[in-house]
């Protein structure tokens, strides 16, 4: 019908537009259920209205580990080639890493885990950042849990 004989291209989206930040944002999100979750009462004395926040914390829990986890995996699957993993042949240990960090946080309710995902994240950030020669700061999020996220030096225009 098009008669078009070859189509190529090397990612999924256009290039430029990737940025941890997003995976950054979700393993917060995931330490802030987390402390939610923990703050609660026993399950024991659960009444309804107990029992409906705990699931739907969990509920989100489970999912912004899954948005971490795929946000870190497009990163590297479709951005990362052969000239960013020369100058930085530890990224797939460290996003492997970030896989079973994911996976804990999704099992569990250990702030330990969120935190090293968050670290594992910002070090994939630092990573990535670099491959594009950007600066990067480390500034503290404004919102609870208030931890510590890697991020672009941003330029005035």
């Amino acid at each position: 019908m098009f008669n078009i004989e070859k189509v190529s291209a090397h990612c999924d989206i256009p290039c430029g537009v990737y940025d941890p930040g997003e995976a950054q944002y979700a393993a917060l999100s995931v330490i802030r259920f987390m402390d939610l979750i923990n703050e609660m009462p026993d399950s024991s004395s659960f009444d309804k209205d107990n029992l409906a926040k705990f699931t739907r914390l969990v509920e989100q829990k489970e999912e912004h580990s899954i948005i971490a986890k795929n946000a870190v995996a497009v990163i590297w699957g479709d951005y990362f080639k052969a000239p960013q993993i020369e100058k930085h042949p530890g990224v797939h240990n460290l996003v492997h890493s970030i896989m079973m960090d994911g996976s804990k946080c999704k099992q569990g309710l250990h702030r330990e885990d969120g935190l090293s995902l968050l670290s594992k994240i910002n070090e994939f950030a630092e990573m990535f950042w670099a491959t594009k020669e950007v600066e990067t700061e480390k500034k503290i999020s404004p919102y609870a849990p208030n931890l510590e996220v890697v991020v672009p030096v941003l330029k005035s225009a």
